[in-house]
């Protein structure tokens, strides 16, 4: 898939809770096209600090409005910078980036997309890619607590959505591998992304079931084309590069998961 390097300009910064922002850009060109898992490296700017680009997940992209969305965790100098983007400012992008999820071959496949924290962003274009294709993705999502839950109607309008927070304040109480979902219902295939422990608890959850299980790892990602070697993951294929031949990664297919 061919890469572009765009001076995206950005529409809304809309701020989700304290430590979330979703972002809204577009360009007088329609957007390439994307694929749900993919990411962008985004250079920031008036940050003397930040020196390296910074890979987000592509949480949507809006066709009929030409928008990128991208959904940003507040967690350094960098990210905090791009929190204080306003409207008309541009954002050079390198997109998109890496291999996307599997989507289903049918509408009868049963999907599960498990998210944790900012890992739920590449879920939601996941789910409505799904969507668009007349499946009907389930979506099992967690957070701390719920006003951790982010875009919530969002994917509710997608497909079904089972939550869990770890203090009890929305859905059930617990981590996701605790939802009874997982104990009443079978899925043909899981899709997860979010913080590594969560990620390889629903892993260890789909080989049991024996279920195909993709994971999207959020290694450090330097340059995001598979130059610098930072982001190698060890896989029974070899050492790869997550940022060139994932983020998504079939879970048997990584050492020690």
């Amino acid at each position: 898939m061919r890469k572009f390097c765009l001076d995206l300009r950005v529409k809304t910064v809309e701020k989700m809770n304290d430590r979330h922002v979703l972002i809204k850009l577009t360009h007088n060109q329609l957007l390439p096209e994307m694929q749900a898992g993919q990411f962008v490296e985004v250079r920031v700017d008036h940050s003397p600090d930040t020196f390296l680009r910074r890979p987000i997940s592509i949480n949507w992209v809006d066709r009929e409005h030409n928008e990128l969305w991208l959904l940003v965790a507040i967690v350094g100098q960098g990210t905090r910078q791009m929190a204080q983007l306003k409207a008309g400012e541009l954002l050079n992008c390198v997109l998109p980036l890496g291999k996307g999820f599997t989507l289903p071959s049918s509408d009868n496949e049963r999907f599960l997309l498990v998210g944790g924290g900012v890992g739920v962003a590449p879920l939601l274009f996941l789910g409505r890619q799904m969507h668009e294709r007349g499946a009907m993705p389930t979506f099992l999502l967690g957070a701390r607590s719920a006003k951790d839950l982010l875009l919530m109607e969002e994917f509710e309008r997608t497909g079904r959505v089972f939550v869990t927070t770890e203090d009890g304040t929305a859905g059930h109480q617990g981590f996701v591998t605790h939802h009874p979902v997982l104990e009443n219902e079978t899925f043909d295939r899981i899709c997860t992304c979010g913080p590594t422990p969560m990620m390889r608890a629903v892993a260890r959850y789909a080989q049991q079931k024996q279920t195909l299980c993709e994971v999207s790892l959020e290694n450090m990602m330097a340059c995001g084309i598979g130059a610098c070697l930072c982001c190698v993951e060890k896989t029974t294929d070899g050492n790869l590069c997550v940022c060139k031949d994932g983020p998504v990664f079939n879970a048997q297919k990584l050492v020690g998961w």
